[in-house]
């Protein structure tokens, strides 16, 4: 769907609860060399306490670790400045960077069953956290210091991702291990913690971005960026976590082959089924409709010329939007059914899209709006509502996973999800080139715009694919929809 999250917020993303082996499979750890690797916790309470949740070293890291995960955006206004006037590309190679930059995110399942079957020097958190912030902070010095090529960028972008996506999956992890056995308030209260950790840092960084590529130029903002993900490895030594240790790695390379084998297997038997497969597959039409985003970034700051430091601004308002969007669909819309709310989404957001058609031929300056009121009011309003019609995209997918799968298969349809918004990035880069709209030449952009929007009606059809029952509000289900956001 055209008004949809864009694909550059995946990250934001993200999106799951990637816990790569169902609850029984995590029950029964594992054992190597004939010990048992599952380690029970404990938890000593907090004098201080963060939205209901014992500040203890475990939490701490946690939050830390999510807040990294929303400031990182403080680049991504610098990355698009840059892929335009250093790497001088043209609106369609952009999105196609940006969408193979957003491959690491398709693959979560798999770095869920890498961290729980293969630790990393005795450790199966605390390692791949630490490994995962070195490797962010380096992908985003190079940035900052050797790359002068498009295929350096979208190296080093994806090399970014990747950290990013990783060290959710371990996070998510130690976040299901610590609210197994929990009350459900309590586990609302850990899903709200990592939640707001991540819109926090989000909105800080939005509100800097633009105004530190004005003033300080891209190179300076991928330095400071180097230095966010080191946060993520220093926090790990926060981690409380008993070393595995005795390992037989001949025996522990069959046990773990022999568990993805099982789990695959498992996966697809879930996956193929009727009432689970047809949702999936509207899932990922819906998200597969092409995108204009690209050509709309070269058109208000070539033709337009919106600054970074107005985009930045753009940017902090539509992430309030977007809390505007989750409280509008918890407040009035979580108990419709699907099929109406994705109809109606579907519709409005169609209709609210063609507003850009404005934008791009003058029309709101002939009613006085300025150009600047204009796309703050149109981002505004297409984010409340793009964020409320994804909200029931997160209920279903948790919604189709069968008892002893949630995590799994929860995180295999986001991925899915998060595979249609690639694939509409990359339809609408071709519809970009078709219509020769590029850096200079933006003729063809209000056909593009007109294109894109009316492609969102397309999967509507396809409704009755959906469950007709309402969509369940349980606590569970709520703080699924929180921590995906």
């Amino acid at each position: 769907m055209s008004v949809a999250v864009p694909l550059s917020q995946m990250d934001v993303d993200d999106e799951s609860l990637p816990n790569s082996w169902s609850s029984n499979d995590r029950e029964g750890m594992l054992s190597y060399g004939g010990q048992n690797t599952a380690h029970k916790k404990k938890y000593y309470p907090s004098a201080i306490k963060f939205f209901g949740v014992d500040l203890s070293p475990d939490n701490v890291a946690v939050a830390m670790v999510y807040f990294v995960q929303g400031v990182l955006a403080l680049a991504r206004l610098a990355v698009s400045f840059y892929l335009k006037d250093d790497l001088h590309l043209d609106p369609a190679e952009t999105a196609v960077v940006s969408g193979f930059s957003a491959f690491p995110w398709l693959i979560k399942p798999l770095y869920g069953f890498i961290s729980d079957s293969v630790p990393l020097f005795g450790y199966r958190r605390r390692s791949y956290l630490i490994l995962s912030g070195l490797l962010g902070a380096l992908s985003w010095t190079l940035m900052a210091t050797l790359v002068d090529s498009k295929y350096g960028a979208a190296f080093c972008i994806l090399l970014g991702s990747l950290s990013v996506a990783f060290s959710d999956v371990v996070v998510d992890s130690m976040v299901v291990e610590r609210a197994r056995g929990e009350s459900q308030s309590m586990s609302g209260s850990l899903q709200s913690l990592c939640w707001g950790s991540s819109a926090f840092g989000g909105i800080v960084s939005s509100y800097f971005s633009g105004s530190l590529v004005e003033a300080y130029g891209v190179r300076f903002v991928f330095g400071v960026t180097a230095l966010l993900p080191l946060i993520t490895s220093l926090v790990a030594v926060l981690v409380k976590e008993q070393p595995v240790r005795g390992i037989n790695r001949p025996s522990a390379n069959y046990a773990f082959l022999r568990s993805s084998r099982k789990h695959v297997v498992e996966l697809w038997g879930a996956v193929s089924q009727r009432n689970v497969f047809l949702p999936t597959l509207f899932i990922f039409l819906w998200q597969a409709t092409p995108q204009s985003d690209s050509a709309m970034f070269f058109f208000t700051t070539n033709k337009l010329g919106f600054t970074p430091e107005f985009l930045g601004r753009v940017k902090f308002v539509t992430s309030i939007a977007s809390l505007i969007g989750v409280g509008l669909y918890n407040g009035f819309l979580k108990k419709v059914p699907l099929r109406k709310i994705f109809l109606v989404t579907t519709i409005f957001g169609c209709a609210l899209g063609m507003s850009q058609v404005l934008l791009v031929t003058g029309i709101n300056r002939e009613w006085g709006i300025s150009d600047e009121w204009f796309a703050i009011g149109d981002s505004l309003v297409i984010t409340v509502l793009g964020q409320a019609s994804f909200m029931p995209v997160l209920v279903l997918a948790a919604k189709l996973c069968p008892e002893g799968m949630e995590a799994t298969l929860f995180a295999t349809l986001m991925s899915i999800s998060n595979g249609g918004s690639l694939l509409g990035g990359l339809i609408g880069a071709g519809l970009t080139q078709m219509l020769g709209v590029t850096r200079d030449s933006f003729d063809n952009l209000s056909t593009l715009i007109i294109l894109c929007n009316l492609s969102s009606l397309l999967p509507l059809p396809l409704l009755r694919l959906l469950p007709q029952e309402s969509p369940d509000s349980s606590l569970e289900t709520t703080d699924m929809e929180l921590k995906s956001n």
